[in-house]
């Protein structure tokens, strides 16, 4: 059955709550102080099963003292029932509640013009014409008025008639999103537990699914589901649901988180967003502290305007705004700023990177107009091509915007087919990253191949420090997309460069100068020039060598033949099939070499746990 939200709004006393409770028999104001002044404090919940589409009902506070309240309920309306006092007409907060409604985006309700009952008929027009004359221009200009009485019952049949007709005509919020729902309400139940509440914005969830709390991060798990006083298995965008969550604290958890699925979404302080003001509203300076309102959540923060110094009444600006506390924010979500003092609604607008840039000489104009108007795919490859040589994974892509990952999919298939990105492993890079990439790449390799023929090829830990990319380790995924590139297990090389070969007389030159100086043979410097040769290419000789089984590395300037390290060890052995500890003294008279020699080939046997040292003797640690 389809699920909508209905949401009140209107100015204190002009009987919201009353309406409410005559529609549906239920009170929404909740709590005792509630009762006792006759004034709606905090959120109230109410709902109306129709035999076609239940409508869950949302009751707001109207003093201009509890805006802040109002506007953790506004945040998941589907449709409003503006509330006008025939006796009254339109006020101040009559006012306030419909510029924040139309600053959200709400593009439908209704206006119920209570207390009709009070006054004449004369009067009775003269207030619809008074409200009339205030939603002009608004989304509720072409809504309809319906006179009622909450307290004689006047004309309440027809009004839920007619929120029944509006409600099949909304647009119900998506399944198909990620689960999001911010928190109106937390506290605990005898034998359940911890308890909150809230509209979810999108997506669905079921009883025993894992979940995440942000920004705090605390993970749980849903024991129990609720919507209109009734258990669910499963529940979906555009109810009002309760959640019964095991293993968390009431303490842990506050008006503003937001419960959704594990590791999707991240907590932000910093947003990138289009404003808009009120016509009636006053300047906004450049660096000007607001107040900020996102679904539940509230907090300060400092207006950071992109291009301009100030933002005139009914005008847009781009802007980054940094947050006293992190929020959860989506692009395309929308929300409300209010001055800091003294509190008044200042506009509202739109999220278009909940993490963006940070430097202002990075931000290009014509992005930020692609993310606020642009379609799915334009924006999503304005987010990639931001990213840079980090790029970002599919994951992190699916919790940047609010928009069903299904369209996510669809739109990231689109620049695939047009190549503007490329994909290794979920992860995604913008073409001109890729294209730099590569040339950098090939070039790299071209020049190494060049200056190291007998090497196979460059390990990816040095290409990436070559490339200066070592705190984008990410970049190197695309080294599978670079269709030139072979990659042999940790080795990156060209396919067009074959290795040379080492020539088979200089090889036997090589092993033969040093296996016949036995323990005391020529460091590599004194090979290269004993054989006139470069002491990189004699370095890349003998490491070959060594890999074929011919020499044994005892330290980069020291090699001796395989034979000769096996003659070594069948000394040693005979040595201490005598002699349980040995002195460097004895090790070099053993070998008949020199102190230094000797030193060298200790350490080396050391490291390999051939023998140990114990003071300044060694004993034998492998006997095979």
């Amino acid at each position: 059955m389809k699920k909508v939200i209905l949401g009140t709004a209107g100015h204190i006393d002009h009987g919201k709550s009353s309406v409410v409770k005559a529609l549906t028999g239920i009170d929404p104001d909740r709590l005792k102080e509630e009762k006792e002044r006759g004034i709606t404090i905090d959120l109230g919940f109410a709902n109306i099963v129709y035999p076609d589409v239940i409508v869950g009902i949302v009751d707001v506070p109207g003093h201009e003292r509890l805006i802040k309240n109002m506007l953790a309920g506004v945040g998941g309306m589907d449709m409003v029932m503006l509330v006008v006092a025939a006796d009254e007409g339109v006020m101040p907060q009559t006012k306030e509640h419909l510029a924040i409604c139309d600053l959200l985006k709400i593009k439908s309700g209704l206006i119920a013009l209570n207390k009709a009952d009070l006054v004449d008929e004369e009067t009775l027009e003269l207030a619809k014409e008074d409200v009339k004359e205030a939603v002009k221009g608004t989304f509720l200009e072409q809504a309809e008025i319906i006179p009622v009485s909450a307290k004689s019952g006047y004309n309440i049949e027809l009004l839920k008639g007619k929120i029944r007709q509006l409600a099949l005509k909304v647009s119900e919020k998506s399944n198909k999103g990620l689960f999001r729902m911010p928190i109106d309400r937390v506290f605990t139940l005898k034998g359940f537990g911890t308890v909150v509440t809230g509209t979810v914005l999108s997506g669905k969830i079921s009883v025993d699914s894992a979940v995440e709390i942000l920004p705090s991060g605390y993970k749980s798990k849903i024991r129990g589901l609720q919507s209109h006083g009734q258990a669910q298995k499963e529940v979906f965008a555009g109810q009002r649901v309760g959640i019964n969550l095991q293993g968390i604290s009431k303490d842990d958890l506050k008006r503003g988180d937001i419960v959704t699925i594990p590791e999707k979404l991240k907590p932000t302080s910093y947003v990138e967003v289009k404003i808009q003001l009120l016509k009636e509203a006053t300047p906004l300076k450049n660096n000007a502290p607001i107040h900020f309102y996102l679904t539940t959540s509230e907090t300060v923060g400092k207006l950071k305007l992109i291009g301009q110094d100030e933002v005139l009444p009914g005008k847009e600006a781009f802007a980054h705004i940094k947050l006293q506390d992190p929020i959860v924010a989506m692009a395309k979500d929308r929300f409300i700023i209010r001055r800091f003092s003294p509190l008044e609604t200042l506009g509202g607008g739109v999220v278009l990177d909940p993490d963006p840039l940070r430097r202002k000489k990075d931000i290009v104009l014509e992005d930020l107009e692609i993310l606020y108007s642009g379609e799915l795919a334009e924006c999503i490859e304005v987010k990639i091509r931001r990213k840079g040589m980090k790029g970002i994974p599919l994951d992190e892509i699916e919790g940047w915007i609010n928009v069903d990952l299904e369209e996510i999919q669809r739109a990231i298939d689109k620049l695939l087919g047009k190549q503007k990105i490329v994909k290794v492993n979920n992860h995604l890079f913008h073409i001109d990253v890729f294209k730099s990439f590569k040339t950098s790449l090939i070039n790299l390799l071209t020049e190494f191949h060049r200056l190291n023929p007998l090497k196979e090829g460059l390990p990816k830990e040095e290409l990436k420090v070559k490339l200066g990319l070592e705190r984008v380790p990410e970049i190197l995924l695309l080294l599978a997309k670079v269709d030139e590139v072979s990659i042999e297990g940790n080795i990156a090389k060209l396919k067009s460069v074959s290795k040379e070969e080492v020539d088979p007389k200089l090889e036997r030159n090589i092993v033969s100068e040093i296996g016949q100086k036995q323990f005391q043979p020529p460091f590599k410097e004194e090979l290269a020039k004993n054989l006139n040769i470069p002491e990189t290419k004699i370095g890349d000789i003998l490491k070959i060598l060594t890999k074929q089984g011919k020499l044994v590395r005892i330290n980069d300037s020291l090699y001796i033949t395989k034979e000769n390290y096996e003659r070594m060890l069948n000394l040693l052995r005979d040595f201490f099939a005598k002699k349980q500890d040995m002195t460097v003294s004895e090790f070099r008279t053993m070998l008949n070499t020199t102190r230094k020699y000797a030193i060298d080939y200790l350490e080396y046997l050391d490291s390999n746990k051939i023998t140990l040292r114990i003071g300044e003797t060694r004993k034998l640690v492998k006997r095979g």
